[in-house]
């Protein structure tokens, strides 16, 4: 099993709601400060699996879908979010995708699932199975007033009209070393993906911990649906991390691919110990 990060582009979005109730004094240190939008960077990251025959995706970016007006909002960089050029540095086009899974159908995970052709929108992975988790995509054709700035149908029902997208329930294995995990605090079935490759486990954690400044239980985004599970799901997990040494991959920052979870004796907290790049 060969295992890649690939970054498909840096955006923005608002520093307070991707850090909830934490003030900004503590996040700003953290993190980033911010631009004079008070905006904060971060990255589209994904992940490349390839085992056997299979060229396996984990969720797709952005995307290039959006109107000058939202481009601009989120500072999306369209050149890297485009298959053809995230592929290529790895010897691969977007027919050669055999499986795709996303963790959840908000913009920034699944944008780039589709694009526009021809005036008509289409899968960007003409020979892949799609995976998502039922419940998710349910909730994502009725979202609530709260997420539904998130969820774009033109990402993902055009997928279920081709009959390429596969509707998973809970958790388990989905493919051989590949397997979910599903939390429900930040949305509906939200599937984080575990994948041991024979040695080691790695966990590409989604929005419950999307940069490494989130590892501390009250760091949670504002645009979690229900912060309270999700501080349940970090109190949960996090030890489970911690005890087994699992990698953790960071989706959304952008500084920190990957690294290990330690827990601070001294200040009782978790913390990030070692950076990892893979």
């Amino acid at each position: 099993m060969k295992i890649n990060l690939i970054e498909t582009g840096q955006f923005r979005l608002d520093g307070g709601a991707m850090f909830g109730v934490v003030p900004k004094t503590l996040w700003e240190r953290a993190y980033d400060p911010g631009d004079d939008k008070n905006r904060i960077p971060l990255q589209a990251r994904i992940l490349l699996i390839q085992t056997g025959n299979k060229n396996i995706l984990i969720d797709t970016g952005n995307g290039t879908k959006f109107d000058e007006k939202k481009k601009s909002i989120y500072d999306i960089n369209f050149e890297t979010s485009l298959p053809n050029n995230f592929l290529a540095p790895y010897g691969l086009r977007p027919d050669q995708i055999t499986d795709v899974i996303l963790t959840h159908l908000h913009f920034d995970h699944c944008g780039g699932a589709t694009h526009i052709e021809n005036g008509k929108v289409v899968p960007s992975f003409p020979n892949a199975k799609y995976y998502v988790q039922r419940e998710q995509y349910n909730h994502a054709l009725n979202p609530t007033m709260k997420d539904t700035a998130s969820y774009f149908q033109e990402n993902y029902v055009p997928l279920k009209e081709n009959g390429m997208l596969e509707l998973l329930d809970g958790d388990g294995e989905i493919l051989t070393g590949v397997s979910a995990i599903t939390v429900d605090g930040h949305t509906p079935k939200m599937q984080m993906i575990k994948i041991n490759d024979g040695v080691n486990t790695f966990l590409y954690i989604a929005d419950l911990i999307p940069t490494s400044a989130h590892i501390p239980l009250p760091y949670i985004l504002a645009y979690d649906n229900y912060p309270l599970t999700t501080l349940k799901e970090k109190g949960k997990l996090l030890p489970i991390i911690v005890e087994n040494n699992w990698t953790v991959i960071f989706e959304h920052d952008n500084f920190v691919p990957a690294g290990k979870i330690i827990y601070d004796e001294t200040k009782r907290t978790y913390k990030l110990g070692e950076k990892q790049t893979l």
